[in-house]
């Protein structure tokens, strides 16, 4: 029987990287802790600090979890963003797509544009 080990990339660090918002671009900072296929950290913003949830990492796939409070106008929500993506050549490339978003207090819907995957890369700070 041939036994095969599938290592997972080491993604423990801190990570940092900017994301375009439609107010032009957000400076990401996540420090992520890994223990095995495990994935736990938080998300450092403009807005403060959010933990990660469901996070895991399979060979060089990472996924894992944020919820987070956005404003809309006068309204706050809550939002659950998802990322995905891959650690290739000491860069961590993730796509970041919102899930689900509910009025903050009420749990009521919230409209959604249809496409709402935006592209990361992140450099690992020493």
């Amino acid at each position: 029987m041939i036994w095969l080990l599938f290592l997972a990339a080491d993604v423990t660090g801190f990570w940092t990287g900017q994301i375009q918002t439609r107010l032009g671009p957000q400076d990401v900072t996540f420090k992520l802790e890994q223990q095995g296929t495990k994935l736990t950290g938080k998300l450092y913003d403009d807005r403060g600090s959010s933990p990660l949830s469901e996070g895991r990492v399979v060979g060089d796939a990472v996924i894992f979890v944020v919820a987070v409070q956005e404003q809309s106008g006068n309204q706050i929500n809550d939002t659950r963003l998802r990322y995905t993506g891959t650690l290739r050549d000491g860069v961590l490339e993730l796509a970041r797509d919102r899930e689900s978003s509910t009025i903050a207090g009420n749990s009521g819907g919230v409209f959604q544009r249809s496409s709402t995957k935006q592209l990361l890369k992140l450099k690992r700070l020493y």
